[in-house]
């Protein structure tokens, strides 16, 4: 096996060029053809880098291209990336909420906006998937590319038509944030995997609940970033990541068998929480020698490969005829392994780490023996019986094209031969492959054949058989010297070795050899890179349809095939000079450049050409950015006399309009960062005539501009919308690409505070009315209501204010009072105030060591900052506290805290403040206490999910008998709480086990 680690393979902020800082990558997927792989990370892009130059350290030396291309149409971190079966489409899901569809685009090649990467290919956005309301943890294409589901923090399961890209249907069973999917090969169940400690099974028929798993994963923690589980190639086994043994003492990856439904078999020996689950998608058989019969394959002679990720920076590898790891590999990364990917010849494995690096593992052929073919495997799915209903009317594929022109010779495509094993590789007379081509110039991708046409099976007009870019057969021994850095493991070689100081470890079982019936030798696809003693001729091979992936072909009805009126296609085979194979170009196409071999064509672009970028409106006319200066405000532009201020009410003067707050005073310049993003809102302000301006700009790019009949005086954007502020009180709201979401807002006076969070925009007007509205549905939170009523203590001002995602207002006063506005109670709460600095032991404010405020609460900050604005020591010549004084504060406090927790909805915060108060009340044996907060946490007694209860199991989007279970054992450990904590122990395990009526 060789082991590598290309640092060059590196998701970096834009902000530090220099250092290039690795960002977290969260997903790596390997296309069919084994030539590229896709990552996507933190700096909410998508990379596409070639597999050449990691697994062939000579490629790499001699300049070959390494970055493909670089996809930018996110707004948050992306979350999971996956090629379709076909390697036609790329799908991503993003922190942004969106499921996003990538086409390759052969014109789209040039310079990434904002940076100075250069797509050497370009990809283009086909379509974008609204339709979760919070992040998109995992994508799963199903094995026919027939579906696409996404799942998401939203607990939300969707199933899109993968002919269409339309939604087919929302699952909603699932109580937890969903953070893994997978789809069954045989094409009858969808499996996904929840924070509410389930693995669900979905029937694929009518999309009803078929199973619901829970018991491996009671004591699994729920705070890993995602729960990715994969189906085995045969069917027969699902492994789910995060599960535990022993009462929660022991991780363990979970194998759930098929229709059973149940878990008797546990993956155990990694040390810490198992993120991801990755089956090798052949299946493997124990005896080899059954292929020379040409008998079917039987159950017992099937067994699968299946690696795991886990947060112990441990990569293990299993094969399921066996109760030991194949191979263990410690240490692999700096931090935890969030996914997996292998590629389709089964001898590859990808790993990314949130340390923001990757890692491959390339095995030799020897090293996994027993790789069955392809036909093979799809006639063992076929005794399942499994026939897919048809899709809706409206879902399906357009009619195939009619038969082409005699004249058109190259658009032929050619009949396979039945090998007697049902569809399988398309092969004509001579043994060459069809292939998809993607056609320069257009957006669209059609079969051609790639090779002569001599075959006298060549049908015109024929779409009923072509093949995909197939993965290199493995082959069946080798010889020759042993490479760097590298262990071959042989027949009976027992020892294990540590390869190169990296802590992998291969306890090497023995292993069998594979004989492969006699064929011709099979060709390698020229953007795989392959080992030497892949070359070499030693041993006999595997005919190529043994080893094609099953990819959807031409006459299925889940292949779309281009419009017979579609002109401008190139006619004939791609050469040489070409480098098109696949559907992609091939990677070889591209020179150590990174640009294309051969001759000029007149469709190819220079990469510095600006007609290449899409027009925009203001995008020709240059920026310009001078002196920031105020400006006078006429008394035409409707605004009030009045300057800037620190948020003081002025009851003794106020404007015409009985403004009470200052007004931010008109400046030639304002600008504002895009939440999650580089890009930037602005605004500018002129005193010679010109109208106002508002811009979004894209790195050096103006991507749309507007003008207003007003002064700007504020700016909020988000990533979901902009917001612009005039000095006359109007309000408008626009879209990223400068679409008016929303009718121009007329405010009771020009804004004081404008403040935006996601979805929600809060707006404070300089007369004290607040309003805060959702712009998505385009409704007010709450009714407007006055800030006013806050300012009761004298010489009162507003510190500063915001919004949280939610919708919830937050205005810190300098009083030392945070408030909030409820819209249940329809009244302004504190949410922190400076009274419980002096006594509670929960106060966080004196905790300064901490430099980085993302990683706290917001309450924690909000304590932080009131700790600052009253920092004095009047409160330390207080008479002697009474007896109960740090008690009842630290339990107020708390109680408090978790009511704010709620509001602003910060889970992290609630747990934390909730454990903290169940071990005040056990320190202080106030059982009372002790026993309403359980009888809340536990709910009815007899109350079960998906039964019809006014009780609701969340709170904050935590199950509330999770909540319990750390609250009992908070008390269990307590000396005047346990017997409580364990009487309530014993009922929570019998709720969750017993059938109650």
């Amino acid at each position: 096996m060789k082991f590598t680690k290309p640092s060059w393979v590196i998701h970096h902020d834009v902000g530090e060029k220099e250092t290039k800082k690795r960002l977290s990558i969260f997903s790596i997927h390997v296309h069919p053809d084994g030539s590229r792989i896709a990552t996507g990370g933190l700096d909410a892009k998508i990379r596409i880098w070639s597999t050449k130059p990691i697994l062939n350290e000579e490629a790499h030396a001699s300049g070959f291209p390494t970055n493909l291309s670089t996809l930018t149409m996110h707004t948050g971190p992306v979350l999971s990336v996956r090629w379709a079966y076909s390697g036609k489409w790329l799908a991503s899901g993003s922190d942004d909420a969106v499921v996003m569809i990538w086409d390759l685009d052969p014109a789209g090649s040039g310079r990434v906006w904002g940076t100075d990467e250069v797509n050497i290919e370009g990809w283009k956005a086909l379509k974008r998937l609204p339709g979760h309301e919070s992040d998109v943890t995992d994508l799963a294409w199903s094995s026919d590319d027939r579906y696409l589901a996404s799942v998401g923090l939203d607990s939300m399961v969707i199933v899109w038509c993968g002919l269409s890209l339309q939604q087919l249907i929302r699952l909603e069973s699932h109580q937890g944030f969903v953070k893994g999917v997978c789809w069954d090969p045989v094409g009858e169940y969808l499996a996904t995997q929840s924070d509410d400690k389930t693995v669900k099974i979905w029937r694929t028929t009518d999309w009803g609940l078929e199973a619901t798993i829970d018991k491996p994963f009671r004591e699994s923690p729920g705070s890993t970033f995602f729960r990715r589980l994969s189906w085995s190639p045969d069917g027969a086994h699902i492994t789910a990541s995060n599960a535990m043994n022993n009462k929660g003492a022991v991780f363990v990856a979970a194998v759930i068998a098929r229709q059973t439904w149940t878990s008797e078999i546990s993956l155990v020996g990694h040390e810490n929480t198992v993120e991801v689950a990755a089956y090798n998608p052949h299946i493997f058989l124990r005896n080899p020698e059954v292929l020379k019969t040409g008998g079917p394959v039987a159950t017992s002679n099937i067994c699968s490969v299946v690696a795991l990720g886990a947060d112990d920076r441990t990569v293990s590898v299993w094969e399921t005829k066996s109760a030991r790891p194949l191979i263990v590999a410690r240490n692999v990364f700096e931090r935890q392994i969030l996914d997996l990917s292998w590629s389709f010849d089964g001898l590859t494995l990808y790993a990314c780490s949130s340390d923001g690096s990757i890692a491959v593992f390339d095995f030799y052929p020897d090293e996994i023996e027993g790789i069955a073919p392809t036909s093979v495997q799809q006639q063992y799915l076929q005794k399942f019986g499994f026939v897919p209903p048809p899709l809706p009317a409206r879902y399906q594929p357009p009619p195939p094209p009619p038969p082409r022109h005699q004249e058109e010779p190259h658009a032929m495509a050619v009949h396979s031969q039945d090998d007697g094993f049902g569809a399988g590789a398309t092969m004509n007379g001579n043994g060459e492959v069809n292939q998809l081509v993607a056609r320069r110039g257009k957006k669209r991708i059609k079969p051609t054949f790639v090779a002569s046409l001599t075959s006298p099976s060549s049908q015109v007009g024929s779409y009923s058989h072509v093949s995909y870019p197939q993965p290199v057969p493995p082959q069946s021994t080798m010889a020759g010297p042993g490479h760097a850095g590298s262990v071959h493991l042989s027949q009976g070689y027992e020892q294990a070795y540590d390869i190169g100081g990296n802590g992998i470890r291969l306890p090497a079982p023995p292993l069998q050899n594979l004989t492969a019936p006699n064929a011709a030798s099979a060709s390698i696809p020229s953007g795989h890179y392959v080992h030497p003693h892949h070359q070499q001729q030693q041993a006999q091979q595997v005919p190529h349809e043994h080893w094609l992936p099953p990819y959807p072909h031409v006459g299925s009805p889940f292949y779309v095939p281009p419009p017979a009126s579609q002109t401008g296609y190139v006619s004939g085979a791609p050469s040489a000079e070409d480098g098109m194979s696949g559907g992609l170009p091939t990677i070889d196409a591209y020179g150590p450049d990174g640009k294309g071999k051969g001759k000029r064509k007149a469709g190819d672009m220079d990469l510095d050409m600006p007609k290449g970028r899409a027009r925009t409106l203001g995008g020709d006319r240059v920026r310009e950015v001078g002196p920031v200066r105020e400006l006078p405000l006429n008394e035409g532009d409707g605004g009030p006399s009045l300057t800037a201020g620190s948020g003081t009410p002025n009851f003794g003067s106020m404007g015409s309009r009985g403004d009470v707050l200052s007004v931010p005073s008109v400046k030639t310049y304002l600008s504002v960062r895009v939440e999650t993003s580089e890009d930037i809102l602005e605004g500018s302000n002129f005193d010679d005539g010109r109208p106002t301006e508002v811009l979004f700009v894209s790195g050096k790019q103006t991507q749309w501009l507007d003008y207003l009949p007003s002064p700007v005086i504020g700016l909020a954007a988000t990533s979901v919308f902009c917001a612009v502020a005039m000095a006359d009180g109007s309000l408008n709201v626009y879209s990223h690409t400068g679409r008016k979401m929303m009718l121009t807002v007329t405010l009771t006076a020009p804004i004081s505070f404008l403040e935006a969070s996601k979805a929600h925009l809060m707006a404070i007007t300089a007369s004290g009315d607040m309003t805060v509205w959702n712009v998505k549905t385009e409704k007010a939170t709450f009714a407007p209501t006055s800030v006013l009523p806050l300012f009761v203590q004298p010489k009162t001002t507003i510190v500063n204010v915001g919004v949280r995602a939610n919708g919830a207002p937050i205005i810190n006063l300098s009083s030392g009072i945070a408030h909030s506005y409820d819209a249940n109670l329809l009244a302004w709460v504190r949410i922190s105030e400076a009274w419980w600095a002096d006594g509670s032991d929960a106060w966080t404010g004196r905790q300064r060591n901490s430099n980085n405020t993302a990683s706290r609460g917001i309450i924690a900050i909000l304590e932080a900052g009131i700790s600052e604005l009253n920092d004095s020591d009047e409160n330390d010549h207080v008479a002697e506290k009474p007896q109960w004084w740090n008690a009842a504060k630290t339990l107020g406090h708390l109680e408090e805290r978790q009511s704010a927790a709620r509001l602003l909805d910060s889970p992290g915060e609630f747990k934390h403040s909730l454990l903290l108060y169940a071990k005040r009340i056990a320190e202080e044996g106030f059982r009372g206490k002790a026993e309403e907060l359980v009888r809340e946490l536990f709910g009815p007694v007899y109350w079960r999910p998906n039964k019809e209860e006014k009780w609701d199991p969340m709170i904050v989007g935590l199950l509330k008998r999770d909540l319990l279970k750390d609250v009992l054992s908070v008390f269990a450990r307590s000396k005047t709480l346990a017997k409580l904590g364990m009487d309530w122990q014993d009922v929570l395990r019998r709720s969750a086990v017993e059938e109650l009526p």
